[in-house]
């Protein structure tokens, strides 16, 4: 199973990537705990996450802006967010919204590329007055390009972060359990049944008339 985490932080290290991180690691563990029997046996529920860091890609992607193509190393970023299963994307709020950099990568993202692709989304800041940026700005974002967006979006302030380090308060671990469950469930429920191969099933056209048509209805019994 593809995930896919876009990261958006712009420092090295960022509290942007440790919350993206920390979701993937929420998600892939919770893949790992559960035997869906949509997923054949054990273990076949297992991801790998593959992280892009956005900021290594800042060049990359203003060119392809002015170029209209682009290069080989954004063309690879795009293709895994294409085929994934599932995508996590984090972004640092600046003025009360995601980052410029983390909206033009998907501007170049194909607009039909998520339609029906599990996403959770995820922003740090200086301060939880800049949380409902997740559902005016990301959540619309990718409702537009017909994503499903998990119900718990995670919001990280600077306060949210236990001792400044890796680790972090009881009310942000909550949420990122429970965003982690929710994403893996959506994948769980999308991932095709162990050795078969969903085949589109073609109704003939006599049949679909046939179901439109009213019921037959008895002749009336004159009295």
């Amino acid at each position: 199973m593809k995930l896919v985490v876009v990261t958006a932080g712009l420092t090295q290290p960022s509290s942007t990537r440790l919350l993206a991180d920390r979701l993937a690691e929420a998600v892939t563990r919770r893949l790992a705990d559960r035997d869906a029997p949509a997923t054949g046996p054990a273990g076949q529920a297992a991801a790998e996450p593959r992280v892009i860091e956005l900021r290594e890609l800042a060049v990359d992607v203003a060119n392809a802006f002015v170029t209209g193509f682009p290069n080989s190393r954004l063309r690879a970023a795009i293709e895994a967010v294409t085929e994934a299963d599932g995508i996590i994307a984090v972004t640092p709020i600046f003025s009360g919204s995601f980052s410029g950099l983390f909206k033009s990568f998907f501007d170049v993202v194909d607009n039909t590329a998520l339609a029906g692709k599990p996403v959770l989304v995820a922003a740090t800041g200086g301060t939880a007055r800049h949380s409902l940026a997740l559902e005016h700005a990301l959540r619309p974002l990718f409702a537009y390009l017909r994503a499903v967006v998990v119900p718990t979006a995670v919001y990280a302030a600077a306060e949210d972060w236990g001792g400044g380090g890796d680790s972090f308060t009881d009310g942000l671990g909550e949420r990122i359990d429970r965003a982690a469950g929710e994403l893996a469930d959506l994948l769980l429920h999308r991932a095709p049944s162990a050795g078969t191969e969903q085949e589109e099933v073609v109704v003939p056209f006599e049949e679909q008339l046939a179901a439109l048509r009213p019921p037959h209805q008895p002749p009336a019994v004159k009295a």
